[in-house]
């Protein structure tokens, strides 16, 4: 029985060691070629086996690419919930500082991850129903929104923004959002949404390389802008 259980068990490692083999040569493929080169056929090929070999891991690309959507957007999700936990939530200035720097963090260190996911679509690439990683997507929506609606009580006295009714947001947001905080009004997704396109754009232009010969002080450009929201949010 020993020998049969020590059997299974390389087994087992060996099939979670070329698991991960395949996710890190689909994303290096997509580093040097773009999101079109991550094809099964590929991935057998950088990695010396026959395709059929592949499919016996995953069946389809589409498969493969739901995996590391998947996992990435976990990845991400854990690291930003991870550093706003770290700061008491009597602190809202400090837990949105924390939370963008995980995220700027995230996407350095991930950054073919953050381009899967956020980025470059896969040519042909259908989703599964309710998305690739609905559970991480969530997560990552919610935290956000939780910045804001911890912000809010210090900008409401004073805000001078439009006014926001739930019909001016997509339903699936509604429905994330109001799952979450069920509290919640419509201006403080407003101001998530807006704090989400600020810290995304410039990481997202960080990235894709388009601030090199602009400045060579990326993070201080970014730390500018995180305390510069700070500031505006009154907190």
């Amino acid at each position: 029985m020993g020998a049969v259980a020590n059997t299974l068990g390389r087994r087992e490692r060996l099939r979670a060691e070329t698991t991960a083999e395949i996710k890190r040569v689909a994303l290096a493929l997509m580093a040097s070629g773009g999101p079109d080169a991550i094809t099964l056929r590929a991935i057998a090929r950088e990695m010396e086996m026959t395709a059929n070999a592949i499919y016996g891991y995953f069946a389809t690309r589409d498969d493969l690419v739901t995996t590391l959507i998947a996992e990435l957007y976990t990845g991400l999700a854990d690291a930003v919930e991870a550093a706003r936990d770290a700061v008491p939530a009597a602190d809202p200035a400090g837990r949105i500082r924390a939370w963008a720097d995980a995220f700027r963090a995230w996407a350095l260190a991930n950054s073919e991850g953050f381009r899967l996911i956020y980025g470059d679509p896969v040519p042909g690439y259908q989703a599964p129903e309710g998305g690739p990683a609905p559970e991480a997507a969530y997560r990552v929506c919610t935290s956000l929104t939780g910045l804001a609606v911890g912000a809010w009580p210090y900008l409401e006295p004073h805000y001078q923004g439009a006014e926001f009714d739930w019909s001016d947001f997509e339903p699936g947001l509604v429905a994330k959002v109001r799952g979450a905080f069920p509290e919640l009004t419509p201006i403080p997704v407003a101001l998530a949404l807006r704090l989400w396109s600020r810290l995304h754009g410039l990481v997202s232009l960080e990235v894709y390389g388009h601030l090199r010969g602009q400045t060579g002080s990326p993070d201080k450009l970014y730390r500018d802008e995180v305390a510069e929201l700070v500031r505006t949010l009154g907190v």
